[in-house]
């Protein structure tokens, strides 16, 4: 099958390069040149665990082209994904108009029919305003062109996306009105090879799998902020959150995915995706209380390691105290196995320490050149874990990279000022680092 992804981002070259694995020719669109150039050189523009071998070899073999001509890929797919930005606004609603300025192209130079999947994060109803856009568009131009225009959300976690494309927990497709059969009959036979070991595939109303894309996000963020609230009681309670955790985590109606207490949510999708359901839930006279709570809760959760600092070495906002100090970071990345530093933790509390005048060293696996474009030189930046250790007075941990799971504690003690250490994340045992001579504070247990 032809296919043309138009947008190489994230979720475009991810759902490009799966497609093209499984033998079909896929031309991706995007309009940074400088991507396009990178993409054919076979290099790629994000850290994605086994994306860019993907990439390499299905360029290689003719099945995977690059292009930043929007007329090229209308011309050359049968079916056209969408893979464009969903932004938030000014007021946390999601911007849809790179969607339907995409929807708006691709009718003004189709030639014949084609099947149009919106693959980007988008609220109930966009897909609606696409096929709206392009036949205003085909209208414009005097043209009568079938064309149907379909919901198929991504579910790709940042770290494992190409695993989550190829082996999907479901695969969302939401088609009504005219042309809806043809596209589901399309679709199927696009996704028959990652689907063949059970059914999969869950066919809706375009409305319901829009909507579908930002409810799975809103209860995955709701799992973290609960066990992040339930986490703050523990600490005035006297009890421990892993515990706790893996008391409730047993219980198959609650399950252990994402109740894992830490130092807030971050990325690009959960964060986004909570205030852009809120805003759609606001725009219709409806308040959706849970969602502003838990967005409440993990805008507070990124302050308590800064106040977990605070109280250790007995500094206030006002002190001079913050100068005197040194910190090391390990991780800068929103969660490990990505370079993705949105809405990351870890920056919030580098701005934190840095705008009080500490010094702070900082080093991630992945993740270094992204934040300090946002950063700036106001921080040191290492390419070992250990190094960034030199001279601190406690070492802060904000991602759960393997690499930081199993330290050397008395290189640790050679290296360090302090025998601080804070745990955002909760991957080390309090008692190991108090039998080396240090004080670990983790996250709703004690110290």
């Amino acid at each position: 099958m032809r296919i043309t992804i138009i947008g190489s981002g994230y979720v475009g070259l991810v759902t490009g390069a799966c497609l093209a694995d499984a033998g079909n020719h896929v031309l991706c669109m995007d309009k940074d040149a400088a991507k396009v150039e990178l993409l054919r050189g076979g290099g790629i523009p994000i850290y994605e665990p086994g994306l860019e071998q993907l990439v390499r070899d299905n360029f290689a073999a003719g099945r995977l082209a690059f292009t930043g001509d929007l007329k090229e890929g209308v011309a050359h797919g049968e079916v056209l994904f969408i893979a464009v930005p969903t932004p938030p606004d000014e007021d946390g609603a999601a911007d849809v108009s790179h969607v339907l300025a995409t929807a708006r192209a691709i009718a003004a130079c189709m030639e014949e029919e084609k099947l149009v999947v919106n693959k980007s994060t988008a609220p109930v109803g966009t897909v609606h305003r696409a096929r709206e856009a392009m036949a205003e568009e085909l209208g414009r131009r005097g043209r009568e062109i079938k064309f149907a225009v379909v919901s198929n959300p991504e579910f790709l976690k940042e770290g494992a996306a190409v695993e989550d494309f190829m082996k999907p927990d479901r695969i969302i497709i939401g088609v009504d009105g005219d042309g809806g059969g043809k596209a589901r009959q399309i679709l199927e036979q696009l996704y028959a090879p990652f689907n063949r070991n059970r059914r999969r595939m869950l066919v809706m109303d375009v409305c319901s799998a829009e909507l579908t894309k930002y409810a799975a996000n809103a209860m995955l963020a709701t799992k973290i902020s609960f066990i992040n609230e339930m986490a703050a009681l523990a600490e005035i309670l006297g009890a421990d959150i892993e515990h706790v955790r893996q008391g409730i985590g047993a219980d198959r109606r609650i399950g252990h995915h994402f109740i894992y207490p830490g130092c807030g949510y971050g990325g690009s999708c959960l964060p986004k995706d909570v205030q852009a359901l809120r805003r759609t839930a606001a725009g219709h006279g409806f308040e959706a209380r849970i969602l502003a709570a838990v967005s409440d809760v993990n805008r507070t959760q990124k302050t308590l390691l800064a106040k977990k600092v605070a109280a250790h070495f007995n500094v206030d906002d006002s002190g001079e105290g913050w100068k005197k100090l040194r910190f090391a970071l390990w991780g800068l990345a929103f969660k490990p196995n990505t370079d993705d530093v949105r809405e990351a933790p870890a920056l919030a509390l580098a701005r934190h320490l840095l705008a009080r005048g500490a010094q702070v060293h900082a080093f991630d696996p992945a993740a270094n050149a992204n934040a300090k474009k946002i950063l700036g030189d106001g921080l040191r930046f290492y390419d070992d874990p250990y190094a960034a250790l030199s001279g601190c007075d406690a070492l802060l941990v904000l991602t759960e990279w393997n690499v930081f799971h199993n330290p050397d504690l008395k290189r640790m003690a050679s290296l360090m000022r302090g025998r601080a250490v804070f745990d955002g994340r909760n991957i080390y045992r309090p008692a190991m680092f108090s039998a080396a001579g240090f004080t670990c504070h983790g996250i709703g247990r004690p110290a």
